[in-house]
């Protein structure tokens, strides 16, 4: 499985037991919905490697605590610290109307309402306060807040974001 083909779901960020239970933050404003799960994808060494879970349970809301097969001691648990798991992109439920996964919409034009076409999403930055759409126009970087205010309509079939942008925002980058 290669990275492009899955989504990051959180990070391992602790030991829970000394039986190699983890506890494991998870990115995600539906943690419940991952509590059944199977497996998952461990970025152990660069490499996506399959880890089948014995039990899953929420602990404090937004916490996974697991119990992976064959991490049996705080040395295995250990060896897992900071680890980024993931999942097949197959699992994502399909999201309707103008709600997306950042992943979905690389590669779409952005046409604002009253400047016209922009470019093309390249990439979303959200390690800023407010995630951004990075847009190529013509070699030209421009950034537009991920604002649902901004936001008009998602065309998943014409691969086209519709915004409407405050006058000039546009025009500062170019």
């Amino acid at each position: 499985m290669k990275k492009e083909e899955c989504f990051y779901l959180g990070k391992i960020v602790s030991k829970f037991s000394f039986r190699g239970e983890v506890l494991i933050k998870l990115d995600t404003d539906e943690p419940e919905s991952y509590v059944k799960m199977e497996s998952v994808f461990v970025d152990y060494n660069n490499n996506l490697v399959p880890f089948f879970i014995e039990k899953c349970s929420l602990h404090k809301s937004d916490l996974l605590r697991v119990k992976f097969e064959d991490v049996d001691s705080e040395e295995d648990a250990d060896d897992l610290m900071k680890a980024k798991i993931y999942l097949p992109l197959t699992l994502l439920p399909k999201l309707e109307g103008d709600q997306f996964y950042y992943h979905e919409v690389i590669g779409f034009t952005i046409l604002d309402n009253t400047f016209g076409e922009v470019g093309v999403i390249k990439s979303i930055n959200d390690s800023t306060a407010q995630a951004l759409f990075e847009i190529d126009r013509n070699g030209t970087e421009i950034l537009i807040p991920m604002n649902d205010e901004f936001i008009d309509k998602i065309d998943r079939e014409q691969k086209v974001v519709r915004v409407n942008t405050p006058e000039g925002l546009i025009d500062l980058y170019l």
